[in-house]
C-alpha cells in the first residue's frame, strides 16, 4: 500500500489539499484531525473544558470513533452519530488540540489509523502522520504557512457556511494551537524525519494543489 502523510498546524490547508489529491490519485483520504475532534466534541458534551479535569481512561472505554466513506466523502461518527457537521468550530478546535495532547486519546485512536493505512492506499493529514501514526509513509510533507495566512483561510471558511466568527479570535486560537501542538510531551508537531516542508503561505488552493500533485509524482511512483 502507498501511504502520503501530510503534517503541518492548523489552517494550512492539509485536509483541503489531501482531499483533492486523494481524488485525483484514487486513494482514500484520511482527516486523522477530524477524529480527535469527535473525541473533543464527546468531552465537550460531558460538559469537561480544555483542563479535561475528568477520568479520560473511563470517558473513552465508553466512546466509539469511526471512519466511514459515503460516496467519496469521508464522514466520521462518534457513538454512531454522524458528527461531521459539528466538529468544525473554534471551541471544538481547542478541545482536539487539548485531548490530542493525552496519551490515552492518541493510543485510542492510532490502531484505528494504522488500519486504514494497512488496507488502503491513503493520503493521512493530520499533526503526527509522519513521525508517529506513520513514521515509515511512501511520503512525507509538512505543510505550513504563516498564523496570519491561517487564520484569513479559516475565517473564510466559517463565514462562508454561515457562522458567527471573529478573525482576531481565530487567529487567537491559531497561535495557542500552534504552541500547544508544538510544545506537548506526546508526539508533538515538527517535520518528520526526511520529511519535505511545503510552504503554502504565497499560493491560493489552485496553485497549492499544482505544487503537491507535483512532488507527489516526483517523489512517488503511484
Amino acid at each position: 500500500m502507498i501511504s502520503i502523510a501530510l503534517d503541518g498546524p492548523a489552517g494550512a490547508g492539509k485536509s483541503s489539499l489531501a482531499r483533492a489529491a486523494a481524488k485525483k490519485l484514487g486513494f482514500i483520504y484520511v482527516d486523522t484531525g477530524a477524529l480527535y475532534r469527535a473525541v473533543g466534541l464527546k468531552f465537550s458534551r460531558k460538559g469537561y473544558d480544555t483542563e479535561l479535569n475528568c477520568d479520560i481512561a473511563g470517558l473513552l472505554s465508553d466512546t466509539a470513533v469511526d471512519i466511514r466513506f459515503i460516496g467519496e466523502e469521508q464522514h466520521v461518527f462518534l457513538d454512531g452519530e454522524d458528527v461531521n457537521a459539528l466538529i468544525r468550530t473554534p471551541e471544538i478546535s481547542m478541545m482536539a488540540s487539548a485531548v490530542s495532547a493525552k496519551p490515552a486519546v492518541r493510543a485510542f485512536l492510532l490502531e484505528l489509523q494504522r488500519k486504514l493505512a494497512s488496507e488502503h492506499n491513503v493520503i493521512m493529514d493530520g499533526r503526527d502522520i509522519g513521525t508517529v501514526v506513520l513514521p515509515d509513509a511512501t511520503l512525507k510533507l509538512f505543510v505550513t504557512a504563516k498564523p496570519e495566512t491561517r487564520a484569513d483561510r479559516r475565517y473564510k471558511e466559517l463565514t462562508e457556511k454561515g457562522m458567527d466568527v471573529n478573525y482576531a479570535d481565530i487567529l487567537s486560537d491559531i497561535k495557542t494551537r500552534d504552541y500547544n501542538d508544538t510544545h506537548r510531551e506526546v508526539a508533538p508537531l515538527k517535520v518528520a524525519d526526511g520529511g519535505i516542508v511545503f510552504d503554502t503561505d504565497n499560493l491560493n488552493f489552485e496553485e497549492s494543489l499544482k505544487a503537491l500533485m507535483s512532488i507527489i509524482e516526483k517523489e512517488v511512483e503511484v
